[in-house]
């Protein structure tokens, strides 16, 4: 039990105070430096008095970033991102947690070790697969020597090629591929009384059934709180998108942000509109953050069933 006094109190909304104005502070000036004009905001010091210019400067990113267009696929990212992820770590743990067969635990360790392995430090081979996703299969045809006899009887030569690259499919799959939603919902499962299962399959409920009508209410907590957080992973994604497409087509916010800072010429930067910029991308996922606060600390904390 912690005994509070009015001096604990005190240095506890102190320090909450100063965890307030630090997480707050960037925000609000990214919103002024995006209310002034192109001299007020290059001003060194910068005034930290609002200017009249918020709304043009708006206006002119969202035109010069495409705004519309990149903020819709960062959402198709994030939102393919946070759905696949919790759609399939709940499948995986399900099986690792449930099902007896050889090899779970070496599986479920094989999963838990990519933990290690970030997007970053194996992007050259996601790269790889994603430029060609059948490659592995087209190697094997050849060691094996099937690819030949097919030539030699049919005269058709196997090629076997799908690429990722300037797609959806490409930005959100290798972002889908982490350990983390996995081994949250494992440690979860793990903590559902015996007896519920005994008693589902005492009343005829299969499997799926289970997993569908038991596991998955139980759980809305941790899916709200994965999703959240692979929402926001995914929105914030730069390199990954940025190796990944090349069509102006699949640019995402992120990536647009590059387009609001002119570096060519010796001109003075446009900080009003890139900050303006920066402020349309980064609402949406305040907005999830807002929205969904309650479910990510149930989903994180919340133990009792």
């Amino acid at each position: 039990m912690v005994e509070r006094t009015p001096i604990l109190d005190f240095f506890t909304h102190l320090i909450l105070f100063i965890g307030f104005l630090v997480a707050v502070v960037p925000f609000l000036l990214v919103a002024i430096a995006a209310s002034h004009n192109i001299v007020d905001v290059n001003r060194v010091p910068m005034s930290l008095i609002p200017g009249t210019d918020f709304w043009t400067n708006i206006q002119a990113a969202w035109t010069t970033a495409n705004l519309g267009r990149t903020l819709l696929n960062s959402l198709i990212l994030a939102v393919g991102v946070a759905a696949g992820k919790v759609f399939i770590s709940a499948l995986t743990a399900f099986s690792l947690v449930y099902f007896n067969y050889p090899g779970r635990k070496l599986i479920f360790w094989l999963i838990f070790v990519t933990l290690m392995l970030p997007l970053e430090v194996r992007i050259v081979p996601t790269y790889a697969v994603a430029a060609n996703v059948l490659a592995p299969y087209q190697a094997i045809l050849d060691i094996t020597g099937i690819s030949w006899i097919i030539q030699a009887v049919s005269g058709v030569e196997v090629s076997l090629n799908l690429g990722l690259l300037n797609t959806y499919g490409g930005l959100i799959l290798p972002l889908v591929a982490t350990a983390t939603g996995t081994f949250l919902y494992r440690q979860f499962f793990m903590t559902v009384p015996d007896e519920l299962t005994e008693a589902a399959r005492m009343d005829g409920a299969g499997a799926l059934r289970f997993f569908v009508d038991i596991l998955m209410p139980l759980s809305r907590n941790n899916m709200a709180a994965l999703g959240t957080i692979m929402f926001l992973y995914a929105w914030n994604q730069y390199l990954w998108p940025l190796l990944i497409t090349t069509d102006p087509a699949y640019l995402t916010s992120v990536m647009a942000l590059k387009s609001l800072i002119p570096n060519e010429g010796g001109g003075v930067p446009t900080w009003n509109i890139a900050m303006a910029g920066t402020l349309i991308t980064m609402l949406p996922p305040l907005f999830v953050v807002a929205l969904m606060q309650r479910w990510i600390v149930r989903g994180l904390i919340v133990t009792e069933k």
